[in-house]
């Protein structure tokens, strides 16, 4: 006798989810089930033996219990009392309902009606109808096209299909082609529990090829009728059972197919495989020859080579192993981890650290819900029945062949930098490491490396070495090209007077280079600003943002002179504007030298006190009557508007204004005591000069 398990066969992974929170849940203290956790009497009891009770509503709850919600969810209003009147609770609600329940609400939202295709009074459907203010349910194709016909033409245009999770696909597509032909843009979910999609084609196709077909669940579990009524299309001798003890079955068969629903546990099935033992040692004679000459028996795999009936039931719960990849659907995203379905008996998660390189990455922006998504196998753990799973792994498989292209094409390529190292910095492109040396960075020599990590980068791959797992990057080649491409553009464009934003590159003594976007440019010191300043780093920093215009270019050279102060800022074009000689100006005194005091007028324009200016009387110093910082009213006196000179006087302003012509200068005569010439006046008095008016200008400026 060939006996063949379904890999499918037994509990699915919202199944084992709601049993094992549920098992914890009792673990922890008193709890109770409202409904059966799951369509099998056979657990229910087990987990009651455990500390978890089922109940029928919350007046049977006790003091102290916490309530959990079994697999096929619960309807809202369960949901709002636990709400309202803070009851302790745990939701085993399946991932693949509890997404139906948020398209029920949105469809609802949106003003939609809700079309379920499925069981009215499954437990299931009850909690999702629950969700909408409109909806209908269908398990006939044909009740549904006369619903459809009979609903206004409005109506049949903002209709929300969502099928049971233990629906069979194909009557759901059959469902689907009617509602396409009556219904404007219906809006279409799939919504079958992928467990269902494979378990139903997967019993069926074993069913085909049988003599007999053993259905393993309990009689209310709507899946595993399902699975009995589709086996029994194909193979009349189909039996269902909920125990090992009601199997009856004859002997000659040559093959025997065995599947179980999703609510059917382990134990259960590995009870079937001890009652087939049995009855296969208490065989007759006669049935024994039917088998013999089918084929060799199973009692004797070790010199067949074909395995026996229990090690086919461990392979059928053991169906992944470390190393594969694999196709899964998202069931649920917590802070820690994604839970993901992969058809088998595992449950698969994928650790935040194993979904993506990037550190800063939020789970939810990268996977949602019901995305079918690809993972590494990272290792299997068979006695809890779990997987680890890694997407970032697969990533990094697929990344290897992206990173060899792009090394022979010359592709730019993007990876978040993740580390400092010895020489440089560490880049995960696509799940592949990348080096990229210091030189590469383009961070200057000396600079902070570590004000990389963590950011998304630009670069080209220079070297692949799959065998050593070696690959080489730079981002100076990108920036290279970058440059390349912008100044390229900024030479084809760039004209005398054109205006630039740029960032300060370097210093030096006479002036600032400035890159203009691809282009540098020199700022000599002089055109930086209207003020005096004795070098550029007075005002000056690397990485300054400036704006700029264009004073010069050489084509040829490939020089450009820019400047920062622009001419309408001149302080010097101010001051004419707003003064002239004889004006009485307050201005600022900012230095004392020997000679004199200079004075700031306007900001950028200073003028020159002389010494003999600053009083009506013989001073010594000019610290004798002012000070720095000290504002004074002051004459404007003279003006070289070629050089940009003022000339003050403070003593103008103490001294009588001359109404009348001066008399002609007479000759030189000499008086008692003295002498006077037109420059000079001597006095007999103290023996010491003073200039005259007339001729300190001249002075001044020399003393200047």
């Amino acid at each position: 006798m060939k006996v063949e398990v379904a890999k499918s066969a037994g509990f699915c992974f919202g199944v084992d989810r709601a049993v094992k929170l549920a098992e914890e849940t009792a673990k922890r203290g008193p709890a109770a089930t409202l409904g059966p956790i799951v369509h099998n009497a056979e657990v229910v009891a087990e987990l009651e033996r455990d500390g978890a009770r089922m109940i029928g509503g919350f007046d049977e709850l006790r003091e102290g219990e916490t309530l959990i919600i079994c697999s096929h969810g619960a309807p809202k209003s369960v949901h709002e009392r636990i709400e309202r009147e803070q009851i302790p609770a745990v939701d085993a609600t399946c991932p693949y309902v509890r997404r139906i329940h948020s398209i029920a609400a949105e469809a609802s939202a949106g003003g939609r009606i809700l079309v379920v295709i499925g069981d009215p009074d499954h437990t299931e459907v009850k909690g999702i109808t629950s969700r909408a203010d409109r909806y209908a349910v269908f398990s006939d194709e044909i009740e549904l096209e006369k619903w459809l016909l009979n609903l206004a033409e409005n109506d049949r245009n903002c209709i929300t299909f969502v099928a049971q999770t233990t629906l069979n696909a194909d009557f759901y597509k059959k469902c689907l082609k009617i509602s396409k032909k009556l219904c404007t843009n219906p809006e279409i979910f799939d919504t079958i529990c992928k467990a269902t999609n494979s378990r139903q084609p997967e019993a069926v196709e074993l069913a085909g090829r049988c003599d007999c077909m053993i259905v393993v669940g309990d009689r209310r579990s709507a899946n595993t009728r399902r699975l009995y009524e589709l086996c029994l299309e194909k193979c009349p001798e189909t039996y269902w059972v909920e125990r090992a003890d009601e199997l009856q079955l004859h002997g000659g068969y040559k093959s025997v197919g065995i599947t179980a629903g999703a609510s059917t546990p382990k134990w259960i099935i590995e009870e079937v495989n001890r009652k087939m033992d049995e009855m296969k040692n208490n065989v007759t004679e006669p049935e024994k020859e039917v088998m013999e000459t089918a084929e060799e028996r199973v009692s004797e795999p070790a010199e067949t080579g074909e395995p026996g009936f229990e090690e086919m039931l461990e392979q059928s719960f053991k169906t992944l192993t470390s190393g594969e990849k694999m196709t899964g659907t998202v069931m649920s995203i917590t802070p820690t981890e994604i839970q993901v379905d992969l058809g088998t008996k595992h449950a698969g998660y994928i650790p935040l650290s194993e979904l993506s390189d990037d550190p800063n990455a939020k789970p939810e922006e990268l996977v949602k819900v019901g995305d079918e998504i690809e993972v590494f196998v990272v290792r299997v753990n068979d006695g809890e029945g779990t997987a680890m799973l890694s997407k970032k792994r697969l990533d990094s498989i697929k990344g290897w062949e992206d990173v060899e292209n792009a090394c022979e094409s010359g592709d730019t390529m993007e990876g978040i930098v993740t580390e400092e190292n010895k020489g440089g910095i560490v880049s995960m492109v696509k799940g592949v490491r990348v080096f990229v040396p210091a030189s590469q960075t383009g961070v200057p020599r000396g600079g902070e490396l570590a004000q990389l990590i963590g950011q998304r980068i630009k670069l080209k791959i220079t070297e692949v070495n799959r065998a050593r797992r070696r690959v080489v990057g730079s981002i100076r080649r990108v920036e290279a090209a970058l440059r390349r491409e912008r100044a390229e553009a900024i030479w084809n464009d760039i004209e005398v007077g054109k205006e630039y934003d740029g960032t300060v590159k370097s210093l030096t003594s006479y002036g600032a280079f400035v890159d203009i976007g691809g282009v540098d440019g020199m700022v000599h010191v002089s055109e930086i600003s209207w003020k005096r300043i004795r070098q550029p780093s007075d005002v000056l920093k690397v990485g300054d943002q400036v704006h700029v215009h264009v004073i010069g270019l050489d084509r040829e050279k490939h020089k450009i002179s820019l400047g920062i102060r622009r001419p309408e800022d001149n302080p010097w074009t101010k001051f004419m504007t707003g003064y002239k000689i004889g004006d009485v100006a307050q201005v600022k005194v900012v230095k004392l030298m020997t000679f004199g005091a200079f004075a700031e007028i306007v900001p950028g324009v200073d003028g020159l006190i002389h010494i003999s200016q600053i009083a009506n009387r013989r001073i010594d110093k000019p610290e004798d009557v002012l000070s720095e910082g000290q504002v004074v009213e002051a004459k404007i006196t003279n003006v070289d508007e070629e050089n940009h000179k003022v000339w003050l006087s403070i003593r103008a302003l103490s001294e009588p204004e001359k109404t009348e012509e001066p008399a002609a200068k007479p000759e030189p005569e000499e008086e008692e005591g003295g002498y006077v010439t037109d420059t000079v006046v001597a006095s007999s008095e103290d023996g010491k000069l003073e200039i005259s008016e007339e001729i300190a200008h001249e002075v001044e400026g020399e003393q200047e």
